[in-house]
């Protein structure tokens, strides 16, 4: 059935109406009344416990794209038991997309209705030697002092003090740099600073921020 404005408008009305008829009728759930005469405030007998009462909130960025929403991960006994928008976030207030919503997936996986931590998501640092089949397991202060040795090296390597006219170039087009989403506008800021100071010309973002 194809619905005009004019019909969406008269049907949305009659709903209203219709809702508000049968709160008049008695059929609206009934409200705590108040025990105590000198305080109006309705007492509940039974308040529902949070699922994450309990948990650490650790304020995290949605890792989607390139927007920086803000998101809540609560945690407990060092597991991720609920994740949502951070209501105090500058940029999303709050709100997340549908991706974001479902970041909790990142993490767990179902099965039988049964949320089990995704054997997929990688926790620790793996390195594969030059010729290597097989991965092994580096601690992070190893992988980041390879990765400065590299970088150094490439940059030394191939680093241009000046173009073909003789020109000051100080660049070095052998290396590139791509953002991540996971960084707010700060931390990509300082980032753009650091490359511009290798000389790094090929940089880029997901979001083009």
């Amino acid at each position: 059935m194809k619905i005009s404005r004019r019909n969406f408008l008269k049907l949305s009305g009659l709903a209203a109406l219709t809702g508000t008829l049968a709160a008049k009728l008695g059929c609206a759930p009934e409200e705590p009344t108040p025990t105590d005469p000198d305080d109006p405030t309705p007492v509940i007998d039974d308040p529902e416990e949070l699922r994450v009462q309990y948990a650490d909130t650790v304020i995290q960025i949605c890792s989607f794209c390139g927007v920086g929403c803000g998101v809540l991960c609560y945690v407990e006994n060092g597991e991720i038991i609920a994740t949502e928008g951070d209501p105090d976030h500058p940029i999303s207030e709050g709100t997340l997309c549908s991706k974001g919503s479902a970041l909790f997936n990142q993490y767990y996986i179902y099965e039988n209705g049964e949320a089990t931590m995704n054997p997929q998501r990688m926790t620790k640092v793996l390195y594969r030697a030059p010729r290597a089949t097989d991965w092994e397991e580096i601690d992070w202060d190893t992988a980041i002092s390879e990765i400065a040795r590299k970088t150094k090296d490439v940059r030394d390597e191939y680093f241009i003090e000046t173009n073909d006219n003789g020109e000051v170039a100080n660049r070095c087009e052998a290396l590139a740099w791509v953002g991540s989403a996971m960084c707010n506008n700060e931390e990509n800021y300082l980032y753009r600073k650091f490359v511009a100071a290798m000389g790094i010309v090929n940089n880029d973002h997901c979001a083009r921020l």
